[in-house]
């Protein structure tokens, strides 16, 4: 469990830390209350740097996953657990209607919880997220036909430590383009719980939003990089987000799947923009 960290009374600052059972949440500054989702393996701390430059204007939560950054894993289902202790967290801290930015599979948790209670949530701002993974990254597979005892699953779950390692190694160079950015993720990668990084992931692809997002009522503002093309991944996003009804799709440039690594400048700008609206 994290510590609960006391800053002295001058400081304006103050971090609190939140431990439910399927994660965990650096809780920071006064305001608007902001719900910060980091992506697969990643800890509530990759938003260090947007907490940062949004300022002080907002409450921020900042969420690290079960499974993940060395907080215990949860038994299976795990994404639904999460969801559903994410709503009830923001309803009994009483946060009102949240603003939540959630990168890649923080971003179907967002979109997943705007659609089920659209009163909880304000705006959304969705960081190269999907609502249907499997639809990207396999077409033609239904959800019913992914297993979790599948021959990939039983390779992750057995391989060596270096061969993981390497895997974790070509994983990340193809995410971002900053190299001093690889090798943390490589580190959150290896730090992963074995059963949660397998599992986890096949309980992602078998989710399929593209329907469920009609119902959402939030503003909500949709950032993607333009790998491998812009053209491709234009038409791609106009495909899934076609039920969203209130929505911007902004595209960075030069970018790869961590565009607050990538396009940092740019991608606060936009956040600061829609925040403003």
């Amino acid at each position: 469990m994290k510590k609960l960290i006391f800053l002295a009374s001058a400081v304006l600052l103050i971090i609190h830390a939140y431990a439910q059972q399927s994660f965990e949440i650096d809780k920071s500054g006064n305001g608007t209350p902001v719900l910060l989702l980091p992506g697969f393996t990643c800890p509530g701390e990759i938003w260090d740097e947007t907490v940062m430059s949004l300022g002080s204007n907002f409450q921020y939560h900042q969420v690290s996953y079960a499974g993940f950054n060395g907080i215990e894993p949860i038994n299976m289902p795990w994404y639904e657990t999460i969801k559903g202790d994410l709503k009830t967290y923001i309803t009994e801290q009483n946060l009102g209607k949240v603003i939540i930015i959630g990168h890649s599979m923080g971003g179907m948790l967002a979109m997943d919880i705007a659609a089920e209670s659209p009163q909880l949530v304000e705006k959304l701002i969705l960081v190269d997220a999907l609502p249907c993974l499997r639809q990207l990254m396999m077409p033609h597979m239904k959800a019913e036909d992914i297993t979790f005892d599948n021959p990939y699953n039983q390779r992750m779950l057995t391989m060596s430590d270096e061969d993981f390692h390497q895997n974790a190694k070509y994983m990340a160079s193809s995410m971002t383009n900053q190299p001093e950015k690889v090798e943390q993720l490589i580190a959150w990668i290896e730090e992963a719980d074995r059963k949660t990084y397998a599992y986890g992931y096949t309980e992602l692809l078998k989710i399929d939003l593209r329907d469920d997002i009609s119902s959402i009522k939030a503003e909500t503002l949709i950032i993607a990089a333009d790998f491998p093309s812009k053209e491709m991944v234009s038409k791609g996003l106009n495909d899934q987000f076609e039920k969203l009804s209130s929505k911007e799709i902004r595209i960075a440039d030069r970018s790869k799947h961590f565009i607050m690594f990538d396009q940092k400048d740019w991608f606060t700008t936009q956040v600061k923009e829609f925040l403003q609206q």
